[in-house]
């Protein structure tokens, strides 16, 4: 039984290897490398983009906090979308134009020219926040592996993330932003389908329709209801859930990164219907998925991260299981490379050649990006060994840091002509580090308030406050060349 599974999983994985060697040969500098050389269509971009962010938490984290809670959580898969909807109609577009015009490969360069920061301060500040919640978000990625491949293979947890690491690093090496928009592609389609499959399947095939799923919810005493009353404190919990998802959006570089390396901004209205397709299909089912485990296993799994590989481990012959579970796989990796390679990207570009060789050529940045993989790929490996938290806290920590630390200051930069690189410096760091003490605080609080509500408005107040103290020293817009005053 194990061999089979692992030929039809070593199978998914030499696909995905081959896609990368095929892809080689067109990272041959580090623009290639970094963005693609700004030369995706739109089906790449928006499966890229999308594929990159839902991890292991869409089959695994997600579809848990519906099967202990019920559908009232659904409101996070309902925030993402909204506010997906909101990144693509007004960051996107403007996004691919400003940082082309800067000539920017990474959020942190186009940070320094469009506020003007000749220090390099801003950009060891964002290495700094992208190294530390980074490093968090890729150990839950592992994490997440690590308990698939347990599962598959009634292995030891450690041997699976270590499993995991493996199968990461070799075609990240190998390729680059090109490869992970290719891959991204084959997988978030391949992750769609099986997405919709698999608790379909499960309702018409084994429970015998809807309403055995609603009994087994209600008989959990689990909500049923999106809003269970029209009262105040209903409303304020269903904001909070909303933006505390949603808002991320605005500021997760490995998402951003990919509207960057678009070919044509006319054509990124197509390649958001193609993404929000893709997401609504793939939240929703994720959403059915939770509610068909608590009709399957009556409410009652052990560990309710494992709802759905538990089921298909049950229902399906070892042989499509395993291919059923690669879709876990698909979503990891998606976003676990994704991760990695902003950091690497920033790693090389705003520490190794800013600070150690301003005159490094191309192949030397693309050199060092590489090897820097392997430096980010055992940090959050150590972390991963820990097994400290779960998938879903560890994502809601990571993805609120980056957040609040990115999203304000990128809306200013963009949208604003006198935020000023003292406005920035502020914002950055008042957002990060807000969010990532906000946990030890929140008990003070009647109501749950998700970290990245305080640290992104921290960060706008922050942004707009030390933007308007020191206008007379600077004032530089995204429109004018020159800082001006």
């Amino acid at each position: 039984m194990y061999t089979s599974k692992l030929i039809a999983v070593a199978i998914y994985i030499l696909v995905l290897l081959g896609v990368a060697l095929l892809s080689y040969r067109k990272h041959l500098s580090s623009s290639d490398y970094i963005i693609g050389g700004r030369s995706l269509n739109f089906w790449l971009t928006a499966l890229a983009a999308h594929a990159s962010d839902m991890s292991s938490w869409l089959l695994m984290a997600y579809p848990a906090v519906i099967f202990t809670q019920g559908l009232f959580q659904a409101w996070i898969g309902i925030g993402l979308i909204i506010f997906m909807y909101l990144n693509w109609t007004f960051i996107a577009p403007k996004v691919r134009q400003a940082t082309e015009k800067y000539n920017s490969m990474t959020l942190s360069s186009f940070f320094e020219s469009r506020y003007n920061d000749t220090s390099g301060l801003i950009r060891i500040i964002t290495a700094l926040m992208l190294f530390f919640f980074y490093t968090i978000y890729v150990s839950a990625g592992l994490i997440g592996l690590g308990f698939l491949v347990e599962s598959l293979f009634n292995c030891n947890y450690y041997l699976g993330i270590s499993i995991g690491i493996c199968v990461v690093i070799p075609y990240l090496f190998i390729g680059g932003y090109v490869t992970l928009a290719w891959t991204d592609l084959f997988q978030g389609l391949f992750l769609m389908v099986v997405c919709v499959f698999v608790p379909f399947y499960i309702i018409f095939h084994v429970i015998g329709g809807f309403p055995p799923v609603w009994e087994a919810v209600l008989h959990k005493h689990l909500s049923l209801s999106l809003i269970p009353s029209f009262n105040l404190s209903t409303i304020g919990q269903i904001l909070m859930i909303m933006g505390g998802w949603g808002l991320g959006y605005f500021g997760q570089p490995h998402i951003i990164t990919k509207f960057m390396g678009i070919k044509k901004t006319s054509e990124m209205k197509k390649a958001m219907y193609v993404g929000m397709s893709w997401q609504i299909i793939t939240i929703g089912c994720a959403t059915l998925v939770g509610l068909v485990g608590i009709s399957y296993f009556h409410g009652v799994l052990d560990n309710p991260q494992l709802v759905f590989v538990s089921m298909v481990n049950e229902l399906f012959t070892p042989v499509l299981a395993a291919f059923i579970l690669c879709a876990i796989f698909a979503a990891t990796i998606s976003t676990m490379d994704s991760q990695i390679l902003v950091l690497v990207s920033s790693f090389a570009e705003d520490f190794y050649k800013r600070v150690f060789h301003k005159n490094a050529s191309s192949k030397t940045i693309l050199l060092v990006s590489r090897i820097s993989i392997f430096i980010v790929a055992f940090l959050a490996y150590a972390i991963a060994f820990t097994k400290f938290s779960t998938i879903f806290s560890l994502v809601s920590y990571a993805w609120s840091g980056l957040g609040a630390t990115f999203g304000p200051v990128l809306i200013a930069g963009l949208f604003t002509k006198t935020a000023n690189k003292y406005g920035a410096w502020a914002g950055i760091s008042s957002g990060g580090v807000v969010a990532a003490i906000w946990p030890y605080f929140n008990h003070l609080f009647k109501i749950d308030v998700p970290s990245i509500i305080p640290g992104f408005f921290i960060s706008c107040f922050c942004i707009w406050v030390f933007s308007a103290l020191t206008k007379k020293r600077v004032t530089y817009s995204i429109e004018d060349q020159q800082p001006t005053g």
